[in-house]
């Protein structure tokens, strides 16, 4: 099982040559396969107990080939804690900052020492844990899941190019807004496209289950299925999305509930442990 079994991650890999030469030499070289995303969870794990700041590590990256060419997706380790840092430092009040945070000299410090091949300050992956939002799902099709079982227990994986993944993320958006004007939802898919935008426009986009799978996988036999062939997670979000472009509520309202029904089942795992 994996080291962090409750975790799905949406992930941007970018061709090789989208890279710094320093990061090409050392991607062309690596070994591509699931084994990374053991890696990099123990990876996390191990940061837990330990001092040294992370900014002095060597990070990792997942490394797929396709068509012949190589596609990498950095771990990103640097920029997705900065960013969970700045997101819990805005949920404070001000008067707690000093509580859970160095100074702010210390704190841009830190920012400086960030070495970040072509100042790049953004993160080629995107976690959520117990859960998966049904935005994700919008970005596939069907034919895209790859779903059974390895080393690590069940999986479910999908992958698309990143042109049919914002086509997707625009037509949603498009439906969403109509049907019910500004919002959080609506809110949370410009999010998502303005992420996708800021990567070379030939990326493929991932969505990993990870260590959900099992859950799901286990869930769903418990409600009388076999297994992973029975999770219609993406039919029912594009159901529910032709729905409220056609005005049909029943329609929509029915993928919606069929999706979140089975994801809340997955979530009780959480109490469970």
């Amino acid at each position: 099982m994996l080291a962090t079994p409750y975790v799905a991650s949406l992930r941007v890999y970018e061709p090789l040559e989208s890279f710094g030469e320093n990061n090409r030499q050392l991607w062309a070289k690596s070994s591509t396969g699931l084994h990374t995303r053991r890696e990099e969870q123990l990876s996390a794990l191990k940061r837990l107990i330990k001092s040294k700041p992370l900014v002095h590590d060597q990070d990792g990256a997942h490394i797929i080939e396709r068509n012949g060419a190589r596609f990498v997706a950095p771990w990103s380790t640097t920029q997705r804690c900065w960013f969970a840092l700045n997101e819990f430092k805005s949920s404070l009040p001000s008067t707690l900052i000093p509580m859970f945070f160095p100074s702010n000299d210390e704190l841009s410090e830190l920012d400086s020492d960030l070495n970040l091949e072509n100042n790049s300050r953004f993160a080629h992956i995107i976690t959520e844990t117990w859960i998966i939002p049904p935005r994700w799902f919008a970005l596939f099709s069907p034919e895209e899941r790859l779903r059974g079982h390895n080393s690590d227990g069940a999986f479910t994986i999908m992958r698309t190019e990143m042109e049919l993944a914002k086509k997707r993320c625009v037509a949603t958006h498009q439906v969403v807004r109509k049907a019910f004007g500004p919002g959080p939802v609506e809110e949370e898919l410009v999010q998502l496209l303005s992420w996708l935008n800021i990567f070379d426009p030939h990326s493929i986009v991932e969505c990993d289950y990870g260590g959900l799978a099992s859950y799901l996988e286990l869930s769903l036999k418990d409600d009388g299925n076999k297994g992973l062939e029975a999770d219609t997670s993406i039919e029912d979000v594009h159901s529910s999305i032709e729905g409220l472009a056609i005005g049909d509520s029943s329609q929509a309202g029915y993928g919606y509930e069929r999706l979140v029904s089975r994801w809340r089942r997955v979530a009780t795992f959480e109490q469970a442990m």
